[in-house]
């Protein structure tokens, strides 16, 4: 049998309480699941979460498949996963709410990702050129500037793909704004791939573009575009709701209105908040500057990366934004780690 020297003996001592140390780090945050939703920008929050819970904190991060309805269903009536990174939640605002007020679920952060949601946009340029034409109104008395292809006479306002929800918001905003009478066409781009082209070909050719789009997108961030506030103040969600969000012939009388706001949430477990107060705490303090998120997604793009790829690449690069959420012990953690 070889005999163990003292030296040995100790530094094997030394590596099991190294190990014992980091065993009770992980119990003292626990265990964490996460769901990975499948768009670019929700992947990509969930694989930091995971990273900074993990190395930083000491949880034992999983990440599991989500979507938004089956992840909300899931966390309200099973109390799983743990955290739902970036949550849309327009669509179910009030079973959410009503599960926060029975205690089941909290919106750990109601504001992930700044200057986000849906709307009207030009690209940036247009604004430098025609800084006088800054709402949505003023644009719509300007249709020469978006002259369309198949009639010059007339504004081009590009449109949602049919089959998208957008398309009949857009079209009901069409009529309440009376854009017919103003001289603009209701321009389909018949496909996503059609909308994101016309976006690119207008900004590589220097030309003016007017149209619907959403952020955080990478569209939005390589090509630089500006969402254009409304005159209009929001007309309420009885508008919205019964008429704009309608098919036309269920929407006899469309107010102006300026967009829906779009409300994204973290949203955890109340369960996970009272076991995982750490972890939600972290949570509760991270916020993506719009532009650094699309700037993250124009990466995602160009290099085919995957959430995992992004978020080490956002660790490494855009170390000014993360490690104001974490304490300096934590974000030396991860970046030894990383």
């Amino acid at each position: 049998m070889k005999r163990v020297t003292g030296t040995a003996f100790m530094c094997a001592a030394a590596v099991t309480v190294s190990l014992s140390m980091a065993d009770i780090a992980k119990a003292e945050c626990g265990d964490v699941t996460i769901a990975e939703m499948n768009w670019a920008s929700a992947s990509l929050m969930a694989n930091v979460d995971k990273i900074i819970l993990q190395e930083g904190y000491g949880c034992n991060a999983e990440l599991i498949p989500g979507d938004t309805m089956p992840t909300f269903t899931s966390m309200n009536e099973k109390g799983a996963p743990d955290v739902a990174p970036e949550l849309w939640v327009n669509a179910f605002k009030e079973p959410l709410q009503k599960a926060i007020g029975e205690g089941r679920l909290v919106s750990a952060n109601a504001g992930p990702i700044t200057g986000l949601g849906e709307g009207w946009w030009v690209p940036s340029k247009f604004l430098e050129d025609n800084p006088e034409l800054n709402t949505v109104e003023k644009i719509l008395e300007r249709p020469d500037l978006f002259p369309y292809s198949e009639n010059k006479s007339k504004g081009a306002f590009m449109t949602c793909p049919s089959g998208w929800a957008c398309q009949l918001a857009n079209a009901n905003l069409y009529r309440a704004f009376e854009m017919e009478k103003k001289g603009w066409v209701l321009v389909d781009p018949g496909s996503s791939a059609g909308l994101d082209g016309s976006i690119s070909k207008a900004v590589d050719r220097g030309e003016n573009w007017f149209g619907y789009y959403w952020s955080p997108t990478a569209v939005i961030g390589k090509y630089g575009l500006k969402m254009i506030p409304f005159e209009a103040s929001f007309a309420g969600n009885d508008n919205w709701n019964n008429c704009i969000a309608l098919p036309e012939q269920d929407c006899a009388n469309p107010k102006a209105t300026s967009w829906n706001e779009s409300e994204v949430n973290s949203v955890i477990t109340a369960d996970f908040k009272k076991s995982g107060s750490v972890a939600a705490e972290f949570i509760a303090n991270r916020v993506y500057p719009g532009k650094v998120m699309n700037e993250m997604l124009v990466f995602m793009v160009d290099n085919q990366a995957t959430g995992e790829d992004a978020a080490i690449e956002f660790l490494a690069t855009k170390e000014d934004v993360w490690t104001k959420w974490v304490p300096a012990d934590v974000a030396k953690k991860v970046k030894a780690n990383l």
